[in-house]
């Protein structure tokens, strides 16, 4: 009998506590015995008119929207290694929603995981972007609290 195939876990980083219970709910199930193949994504959204205008350098704002989507995905990074885990990673571009989906989609997820805000008054909420994963997503999702 061979090994079970890895779960393909994708978690959504941004740097928020909430995403950070994600990666560790998703550590979670590497711990109980799942054989977990741990995706960490950052999505870094588009350039904005201004930003264009004052750079004048689309590669120079795409090489500094690479540098914060690595520092936001640094804490998710050591606390997967922690856990004995080295994690794949990548930061990508785009409509938050529409590109975790298609990461997800293109990674061959089995699981996409996604950190719950909580508000002012400490109540979660479900943020626009979670709802909107949910809607599209044609794989699983889970929603974890922060």
């Amino acid at each position: 009998m061979g090994h079970p195939e890895p779960l393909v876990v994708v978690a959504a980083v941004d740097g928020s506590p909430a995403s950070l219970a994600a990666v560790q709910r998703s550590l979670d199930l590497a711990a109980r015995g799942l054989p977990v193949d741990l995706v960490l994504v950052n999505v870094q959204p588009p350039p904005t008119l201004y930003e264009v205008v004052v750079a004048h350098d689309r590669e120079r704002l795409d090489d500094l929207r690479a540098a914060a989507g690595a520092d936001l995905l640094a804490p998710a990074l050591a606390l997967a290694r922690a856990a004995g885990l080295e994690p794949r990673h990548d930061v990508i571009g785009g409509d938050p929603a529409d590109a975790i989906v298609e990461f997800a989609e293109t990674t061959g997820a089995n699981l996409l995981v996604l950190g719950q805000r909580d508000t002012d008054g400490g109540a979660a909420t479900l943020g626009a972007t979670a709802r909107q994963v949910l809607e599209r997503a044609p794989m699983p999702v889970m929603v974890v609290r922060g």
